[in-house]
């Protein structure tokens, strides 16, 4: 047994049997050690973008990791934007990124590079093994340091000579950390505070959002103290729809954020972060929390956060009350123009049972979650770190994950152009994602930071590079040449059967729907 093949035995052994790569030369003995490990799954992206962003989709899926083979410094680097998004989102990743022999380190190669300072940048933990007999050891730790809690991006860098040298044999799994338990006394301060009278909100985030029981606990908490119930802008995972307790999403826009928690005396955390705005703007506040208010930290991420909820309902005597749940309700099938409007009222109308959405629908998509609030229970997964490029591979993960229900990809034109490669993978393994593409030929939501930001008016010049067209792209003739079936539609109507005719089909489709240009 080599180094690669004791690699692959040991990520199979500890529960990683997925693995999403775009290898090369430095790469080829684990490549060639995977018809010696039939159990581990090998999925083939076109760039590596497009594996990183599969890893995530992956294992929020999943609830475990999925591995990437990438190839040296500069294929690291190509897939360093999904990795920063896994990383924001607590994604766990065992990330292997191939490396020169050793001993081929001093001559300087074309394609050597620092790839330890490169991975420092989104990675929680990084192991070099430096021999064939530290390979497998190091492969147990990257996974169990990946799953944390809370989930995290372990990097394996791994030279090529560790993979083709005789190895000792596969390592037993590590051992996992179990979640950490919330304080009796730190309950009790919450609870307290939450009686008080005062105006409050719980702000949830990570595991209290993807999970039935802590969202039904949180929900049963806010409604016995009076309290608003509200999550993180982008969460990771959400659980909602018909039967499932609902939760406000703080807004991207500072602004909105901001009105949302206006008044607020006590802010709860739990799994969350105190908000701030994504970008600096002139005279306008970085940190949302507003002036008087106290932010009370119930559970961090690595915390039990779902019993810590259950023993914060307890606590104020909600315990066996009834939680407030979305009730069922579909918009009806849109007619006339297609706008961002129409298309949500569609996604809401047909969304299947039990299905993934994947959003990256940006500023086209500021009308779907109220459209699919009462839609059947579905997951939502988010655009965590904010680098786009993540939607189409997302959602490639995802289908891996769940092969048994339907993933819808909402995608804006823009972002989609970053990682367009992910159609091919998803074609190549006949996954079944239904695509939408909200083409509205702008980077609308840079047209929309430039007046915010306090720019100088634009000119042609600064206009022109904020819309796509021209040339307008034609995704229907790029889908079908990545072996994708793909239609275009212009109306409500059409929309609205093309839609429902992809969520029937059993693979990969796509629709592209021409909205009016930029923010309309």
């Amino acid at each position: 047994m080599n180094g690669a093949q004791s690699l692959i035995r040991t990520l199979v052994d500890s529960g990683v049997d997925v693995c999403f790569m775009n290898p090369g030369t430095s790469e080829m003995h684990f490549v060639a050690a995977l018809d010696q490990v039939p159990e581990m799954r090998s999925v083939l992206a076109l760039f590596e973008g497009v594996a990183t962003g599969a890893a995530d989709g992956y294992a929020r899926m999943a609830d475990r990791p999925a591995a990437t083979l990438l190839h040296l410094g500069p294929g690291l680097g190509n897939g360093l934007a999904n990795l920063h998004n896994a990383h924001r989102g607590r994604t766990p990743i065992v990330n292997i990124v191939g490396d020169h022999a050793t001993y081929h380190e001093q001559y300087d190669a074309p394609l050597q590079s620092d790839i330890l300072t490169v991975a420092r940048n989104v990675s929680s933990w990084i192991g070099v093994p430096r021999t064939p007999d530290e390979v497998a050891p190091a492969a147990a730790e990257a996974v169990a340091a990946a799953i944390g809690p809370p989930g995290q991006v372990a990097t394996l860098i791994l030279a090529a000579d560790t993979a083709w040298l005789d190895a000792k044999g596969a390592a037993a799994p590590a051992p996992r950390r179990a979640p950490n338990e919330v304080a009796a006394a730190t309950v009790a301060d919450v609870a307290k505070v939450l009686q008080s009278g005062e105006p409050a909100a719980l702000l949830l985030g990570g595991s209290a959002v993807r999970d039935e029981r802590a969202l039904t606990a949180a929900a049963r908490v806010a409604h016995a103290c009076g309290a608003k119930l509200l999550c993180e802008t982008f969460p990771a995972r959400l659980l909602r729809g018909a039967g499932i307790p609902p939760v406000e999403r703080l807004g991207y826009l500072s602004e909105f954020a901001a009105a949302q928690m206006n008044g607020l005396r006590h802010l709860v955390l739990v799994d969350a972060k105190a908000p701030v705005s994504f970008f600096a703007y002139p005279e306008k506040p970085s940190y949302l929390v507003p002036d008087g208010c106290d932010v009370h930290p119930l559970a961090a991420p690595g915390d039990d956060a779902p019993h810590a909820l259950d023993a914060l309902a307890d606590a104020v005597g909600a315990g066996a009350g009834t939680a407030p749940t979305a009730a069922a309700s579909r918009p009806a099938r849109p007619t006339g123009a297609l706008t961002g409007e129409t298309v949500a009222a569609a996604v809401g109308a047909l969304l299947p049972e039990n299905a993934v959405v994947v959003d990256e629908a940006n500023t086209q998509g500021l009308w779907l979650s109220a459209a699919t609030a009462g839609a059947p229970r579905h997951d939502w997964l988010c655009l965590t770190g904010g680098a786009i490029g993540f939607g189409l591979p997302a959602a490639t993960g995802a289908a891996v994950a769940s092969p048994d229900r339907k993933v819808v990809c909402l995608e804006a034109d823009g972002s989609a152009m970053y990682t367009i490669q992910a159609l091919w993978t998803q074609a190549r393994e006949g996954l079944d994602v239904t695509t939408v593409i909200l083409d509205n030929r702008s980077y609308a939501i840079l047209n929309l930071e430039l007046n915010r930001v306090g720019a100088e008016p634009p000119g042609p010049r600064a206009k022109a590079m904020l819309e796509l067209a021209p040339p307008e792209l034609d995704f229907v003739s790029i889908a079908n040449g990545l072996g994708v079936r793909a239609t275009r539609a212009t109306t409500a109507e059409e929309f609205t059967t093309q839609l429902e005719a992809a969520l029937q089909t059993d693979g990969p489709a796509l629709v592209q729907a021409v909205l009016p240009s930029g923010l309309g």
